[in-house]
């Protein structure tokens, strides 16, 4: 029998910038891939590892199966042995789909339908009471049961507290042979004739038949059963003396309210199937509509600024909004606000009344009767019938949500909320953080039959939820929203979704997963790795953290620098070894190097606050926060302890609509805010891509390719030619390749194979057409300049001072690898936030500017921070204010203010629980005191080592 091969032999990596490397990574360990940024770590994990194991895995499959997966392109690599079966985790969002959650992304909700749909217990929306149906066979052993020995009589429900004589009811059945009714509670005679008041309501049971219970009357039982069930459609009435009357039903049916419930299955519990949906939202949760708040500025006239979508679009609906208003008398002139109400509303909503509208075009006037539409509904209108992707974007810029009133949010109808297990609907659940849930599943208690069918069902949930709770996401709650996730917590959703999934022999690849996760919360992501591992799994991860690489089987360090100083491995072995090398990684691990950076040994005083109160967005807790102002800040605290909600949703939003009279984006909850007059603005730099087409790159966002297109229109080959900047952009009739239209690629369809993209055969992927070309500078033209890195460029550029200012702000940045022309798309989160970071630097005019960040230290080794470190301090020194959110205890160790959140996650958290200085922050009694403290500790013990 052939020996399974026991590690994963690389021979001859190239891909990108990696150096025809070598390497073997043992299987079933923990792996960890570490270096600088852009030294070729993800181009070995990813782009070759990752690559090829899924490369063959799809390859192995019929073409049938391979046009739904697609074929990627063999990385460039010698040769790769004793692959497993490859699965990515990136640093991803789970999509934009607004009916995708955590429960549905996890599959934890289908068992959740499958527990409530076969376990659970129907009430009735309306009254509450408990809607129970019952077979023939049950109703007899209820009877025989509760009723052993007594006389009971049998009758049928037919009508409940209505209006009218019945005389055509009573004399039917007397015809089909019974002998007596109970109506309004008396027992008469059908042969006799029965007078009824029709303005009064009235009761009328039939009765089928009296006995005693006892074994030989079960037949006769079930016979009157059946016969009072047929009568009424489904009801029978037990009535005994000395005992309430019972009424029983076949049914889902409220026998007080008569409303019909549907039959309880684990579609019903859907909110993507119109069967369980609130029809209100279509199980949104949510109504979508356009807002006036967003779109209409009150302080300012319509035709000024007080239509904001008048500012960017130019229709005849503006000439209608003035016709209507000279015909109903309404001064436009005034701002919004100022406006009569009957004129306000006309002017949002539109006019019941005709109006005579007289409109110019090239053919002349022309006259229109017709109805004035109103601003919000003609933006519906033209929503729903632009085709311009950008147009739309502008579109949804006035378009906001709000809870569904019918559902409350719960996207679900209220007969399927009427359905309990435990005690609890489904929505209620779901809405819990994850960590309580976990608490109610397990005390929930279950009769023997409910334990029988649901039992496994409810086993699987309770381990998936564990799962999620151990990769540090028991704050979240599984109606959370997919797309409001972050690109970490996402990564750690699907973490925990493949570990569900127990499977073996998989070779698992992720990037980052201690992204967002307060040291505190890694080592129980660790144990998580562990466990797949441990069952038979080879895990690499690509990784800085410190805790990480430590808990590691086997690291391996590229570097020595990023770009093409990268690409060669420079140390490889278990993490003793590491530290026993003279790698910056092992000097990290040792203590002896650290990513802190200050300009200055002393801490700087902050120069002012901006006072925010009343804070109580999502978890915060009413809570008043004093952002510092002149100083480096730091916003810490737990996963989901409400740093992302006051950073963005309460000081960005609440800060932005009073520098921008534009900017409509509705804040979160808070009283107050004050202080902020010093400042001239508030910029949020985050990780959102900086464009979304290839189109977009570096040097066009930092706006250094406006100077260099300028310069080689400056050249004396293109003066003598009478070229202008324009001839060198792309994106432009006249220097671009007419052939690709400046893409540099075309794409081909290949049938049941993924679609290829091939260089344009004309430009050969320049992008530019010949004469635009045979323009150069120092023997570089336009589209070879592209290629060039950041650091390359500067050399190249060296002496022309308005190009290399520019490219040196980006070399700062710790970008100096990524090359002028690499697509915005291929940009990882990390490194679109240091462009921005860069472009806001390369400006003019920085004082008086807060800058707001969002975890800059994604993707960095620890000789990056030191890099950005730098750069935010040199914000500060330019008279800026900076925020940061952080994990990364070199960036707290180096702020000059830490406000620290918690002291838990979710509902536990929402509190403010220290403020102070760094060391005032480490003497505190928080999660992050005591890691800051620790951290401290280490520096100054490995600075005596060293």
């Amino acid at each position: 029998m052939r020996k399974l091969e026991q590690s994963i032999k690389i021979t001859g990596a190239r891909q990108h910038n990696l150096k025809n490397i070598n390497a073997e990574i043992p299987k079933n360990q923990l792996v960890v891939v570490t270096g600088p940024s852009g030294s070729g770590k993800s181009s070995l994990a990813f782009d070759t590892i990752y690559a090829e194991g899924q490369r063959r895995y799809v390859e192995s499959l019929s073409s049938y199966a391979r046009q739904f997966l697609g074929m990627a392109d063999k990385p460039d690599v010698d040769d790769i042995s004793g692959l497993s079966p490859a699965i990515s985790i990136e640093q991803k969002g789970a999509g934009h789909n607004p009916r995708s959650t955590v429960g549905t992304v996890t599959e934890i909700y289908d068992y959740l339908r499958l527990l409530f749909g076969r376990a659970g217990t129907p009430h009735c929306p309306s009254c509450g009471k408990e809607v129970r149906r019952y077979s023939v066979d049950e109703i007899v052993d209820k009877i025989y049961r509760d009723y052993d020995g007594k006389p009971i009589e049998i009758l049928s429900p037919l009508i409940k507290g209505k209006k009218g004589e019945y005389k055509n009811l009573l004399l039917k059945l007397h015809q089909q042979g019974y002998l007596k009714a109970r109506v309004d509670g008396t027992v008469l005679w059908l042969e006799e004739e029965i007078e009824l008041d029709k303005k009064k309501k009235h009761t009328i049971e039939c009765i089928i038949d009296r006995l005693r219970v006892k074994e030989d009357n079960r037949q006769r039982l079930s016979e009157a059963i059946e016969m009072a069930m047929k009568l009424s459609e489904g009801f029978v009435l037990l009535v005994s003396e000395g005992m309430d009357d019972l009424e029983l039903t076949e049914k889902y049916i409220c026998p007080d309210c008569e409303i019909s419930l549907p039959e309880i299955e684990p579609r019903l519990f859907s909110f993507n199937n119109p069967y369980g949906a609130c029809p209100d939202c279509s199980g949104l949760g949510v109504h979508l509509h356009f807002s006036e708040e967003l779109a209409v500025n009150p302080e300012y006239p319509i035709g000024d600024g007080g239509f904001i979508p008048w500012k960017s679009m130019k229709y005849m609906i503006q000439k209608a909004e003035l016709m209507a208003a000279r015909h109903k008398g309404w001064d436009l002139s005034k701002p919004f606000k100022d406006l009569p109400e009957d004129a306000k509303q006309a002017l949002l909503y539109g006019t019941d009344e005709v109006i005579p509208m007289i409109f110019s075009d090239r053919n002349g006037d022309w006259e229109y009767n017709g109805h004035y539409p109103g601003l919000l509904p003609w933006l519906e209108k033209r929503l729903g019938e632009t085709e311009s992707d950008n147009y739309r974007e502008e579109l949804l810029r006035y378009r906001t949500e709000d809870i569904c009133q019918t559902c409350s949010g719960a996207r679900l109808k209220p007969e399927v909320l009427a359905v309990t297990l435990g005690g609890y609907n489904i929505a209620q659940l779901t809405e819990m953080p994850i960590e309580d849930l976990i608490k109610v599943l397990d005390t929930m208690q279950l009769g023997a039959r409910e334990q029988k069918i649901v039992g496994q069902a409810l086993t699987e949930v309770r381990k998936r939820l564990a799962f999620l709770n151990n990769v540090g996401a028991g704050y979240l709650s599984l109606s959370r929203r997919a797309d409001t996730l972050s690109g970490g917590e996402s990564q750690r959703i699907r973490l925990a979704t493949q570990i569900g999934s127990q499977l073996t022999g998989v070779l698992y690849v992720l990037d980052e997963p201690t992204i967002g996760l307060h040291p505190r919360d890694t080592n129980r992501l660790l144990d998580t790795l562990k466990d797949i591992r441990d069952i038979g799994n080879t895990v690499i991860v690509v990784e800085h953290d410190r805790e990480t690489m430590m808990a590691a089987d086997y690291i391996l360090e590229l570097g020595p620098e990023a770009g093409e100083n990268g690409g060669n491995l420079i140390a490889c072995g278990s993490a003793a070894d590491i530290i026993s090398g003279d790698t910056p990684t092992a000097l990290y691990l040792r203590g002896e190097a650290d990513g802190t950076y200050r300009p200055k040994p002393k801490r700087r005083k902050a120069k002012g606050k901006i006072k925010v109160t009343g804070c109580c967005e999502n978890n915060l807790k009413n809570i008043d926060i004093d952002v510092p102002l002149g100083v480096l800040a730091s916003l810490s605290g737990v996963s989901g302890s409400g740093k992302s909600t006051f950073l963005y949703e309460i000081l960005y939003k609440g800060l932005k609509g009073k520098f921008d009279r534009e900017y409509r984006d509705r804040a979160g909850k808070f009283d107050s805010i004050s202080g902020y007059e010093s400042l001239r603005n508030v910029v949020l730099v985050d990780q959102s891509p900086i464009g979304r087409t290839p189109r977009s790159n570096p040097a066009t966002y930092t706006g250094v390719f406006t100077p260099i297109r300028e310069f080689f229109a400056q050249l004396p080959e293109s003066k003598l030619r009478g070229y202008q900047p324009g001839r060198f952009s792309f994106n432009v009739k006249g220097g671009r390749c007419e052939s690709c239209k400046g893409d540099g690629e075309l794409k081909v369809s290949m049938l049941f194979l993924q679609d290829v993209y091939v260089k344009c055969d004309v430009c050969k992927g320049t992008r530019y057409n010949r004469e635009t070309l045979e323009v150069k500078h120092k023997g570089l033209s336009i589209a070879d300049v592209l290629e060039l890195t950041v650091d390359e460029a500067v050399e190249h550029f060296k002496d022309i001072p308005r190009i290399v200012n520019k490219l040196k702000v980006i070399q700062e940045a710790g970008l100096g690898y990524i090359k002028l022309g690499q697509p915005a798309p291929t940009l990882s989160g990390g490194e679109a936030q240091r462009v921005k970071l860069a472009t806001e630097l390369s400006k003019k005019f920085r004082g008086s500017t807060l800058y707001l960040l969002d975890e800059p230290t994604t993707g960095l080794h620890y000789n990056d921070v030191k890099k950005l470190l730098k750069l935010l301090h040199k914000l500060v020194d330019h008279g800026s204010s900076v925020l940061v959110i952080e994990h990364n205890l070199d960036v707290l160790a180096s702020a000059d203010y830490i406000m620290d959140l918690g002291p838990e996650g979710g509902r536990r958290g929402g509190d403010l629980i220290a403020k102070g200085t760094p060391e005032e922050i480490a003497a505190s009694d928080g999660p992050t005191g005591k890691y800051l403290a620790e951290f401290f500790n280490d520096i100054k013990e490995g600075r005596k080592a060293g």
